[in-house]
């Protein structure tokens, strides 16, 4: 049996009902109307009456008891270190193209985890297989209505599946017959192997999970990503440019065929593919809100009307600033440099980087290391400022080799900031002409 870990908080919202009850950051929520939370979820759901008693362990160890009226399905106000209490569920599967076996040692330790945890699927759109599902995590997603959930099904026929997932697995297409009679929703992925599930075997897929609308509330097809760190694995075709325009092909007259049938797209294309493809974008209206944007599947769109949208920026005294981004996205950063020397006031210049940790193959901005950016910036003129792809980095842990923003600022001489947006970018100007101005 899994041994439950106190939950330990990470912040408290200021004067929400936890706050004036007195609990502090790096405080352990033990106990929630009498019962150990699981997770995030258990919490919720343990917290959500008028009347919550909490069992609260100190950083000394000490346990004491706290009672806190609220309205009904308030929050509390706490966040924790992590989001389930009990350990992630780990994938069993054996996929050829797993990006986590694909890793050099010494990334961020958080890299290296085979995510397969139907929980954090619920909270915060992480893929899964649903090859991992227990009778009873069936049982809980059904009772506690964990919609949507984002799954990665990349084959629905038995055999290209496990070629796929690299063993036998339950049958896709039951399991989410199962689970969407009983209530549940899906957004669903299929990562293109070419070979492996492409060709008929995407077309297969792709109607099968339409069969399921609106169980399936969204389909997004994305290319697969190889590193220069497969030692021991299979060997697998990248998708080249001219494969990139047959999906897109494909795509587009699967998406006529479901806005007659469907009134819905229901398929979209990874940015990936008409990026390497080098094919125009579609328009905002083309991605019916967006329902996989933290798949690749939008994002570069956003990017481009982000760009329109700034003004022209007049600065005190003219700003030299550094833009970085990966190989996929130049294209578009390039516009955004040219709109940022709009208004005369900026000089922008964007310095592509190639991914020498992962491999020239890799040319998302979003796995970019701090040493790969420092490399080609330590030997040139750099100016006042350089903008770093937000993407890139997380919160507390800093690039996927482990520098840090401010590290690398030490090492380039020069301010360094993260953005995720051209506004954000546009935001880093104006505060960097603001804080020249009152030295």
């Amino acid at each position: 049996m899994t041994r439950l870990r106190p939950a330990v908080v990470s912040c408290v919202r200021p004067k929400s009902p936890a706050a004036r009850a007195g609990i502090l950051p790096g405080e352990k929520l033990v106990r929630a109307n009498g019962r150990a939370p699981r997770d995030y979820i258990d919490y919720r759901y343990l917290t959500a009456e008028h009347r919550v008693a909490l069992l609260v362990e100190n950083k000394s160890g000490e346990l004491r008891r706290l009672t806190i009226a609220k309205p009904v399905d308030q929050d509390l106000g706490l966040r924790f270190t992590h989001d389930v209490f009990d350990g992630i569920r780990t994938c069993r599967n054996r996929c050829p193209f797993c990006f986590v076996d694909q890793l050099p040692p010494g990334l961020r330790p958080a890299l290296y985890l085979h995510d397969d945890d139907y929980r954090l699927s619920f909270l915060h759109g992480n893929f899964i297989t649903l090859t991992n599902l227990t009778s009873s995590d069936r049982a809980r997603i059904a009772r506690l209505h964990l919609s949507p959930l984002h799954v990665s099904v990349h084959a629905t026929e038995p055999e290209a599946r496990a070629k796929i997932f690299g063993r036998a697995t339950r049958d896709a297409v039951e399991e989410m017959r199962s689970l969407i009679g009983r209530g549940i929703d899906f957004h669903t992925q299929i990562v293109v192997c070419p070979g492996l599930n492409d060709g008929f075997h995407l077309e297969r897929t792709v109607r099968d999970l339409a069969s399921f609308y609106p169980g399936v509330r969204s389909i997004g097809v994305v290319p697969v990503g190889l590193t220069r760190h497969r030692r021991g694995l299979p060997p697998i075709r990248r998708v080249t440019p001219d494969l990139a325009r047959r999906l897109i092909a494909d795509i587009r007259r699967w998406q006529r065929h479901f806005l007659k049938q469907l009134r819905t797209r229901l398929v979209f294309a990874a940015d990936e593919l008409y990026l390497g493809a080098g094919l125009s974008l579609p328009g905002r209206a083309h991605y019916e809100g967006f329902p996989q944007l933290a798949n690749g599947i939008g994002g570069a769109r956003l990017f481009l009307d982000g760009v329109r949208r700034i003004r022209p920026i007049k600065l005190r005294r003219p700003l030299r600033v550094t833009l970085v981004t990966g190989e996929m996205a130049a294209c578009l950063v390039k516009e955004l440099a040219a709109k940022l020397e709009a208004g005369g006031s900026v000089r922008a210049q964007v310095q592509v980087v190639a991914n020498h940790l992962l491999g020239r193959s890799v040319t998302t901005a979003g796995l970019l290391a701090g040493q790969d950016i420092a490399r080609p910036l330590s030997a040139q003129e750099i100016g006042d400022l350089v903008i770093v792809p937000a993407a890139a980095i997380r919160e507390g842990e800093g690039f996927l080799d482990g520098m840090s923003l401010e590290e690398l600022s030490r090492r380039l001489g020069v301010a360094v900031v993260a953005a995720a947006s051209p506004r954000e970018a546009a935001a880093a100007l104006r505060r960097c002409d603001r804080e020249r101005a009152s030295r």
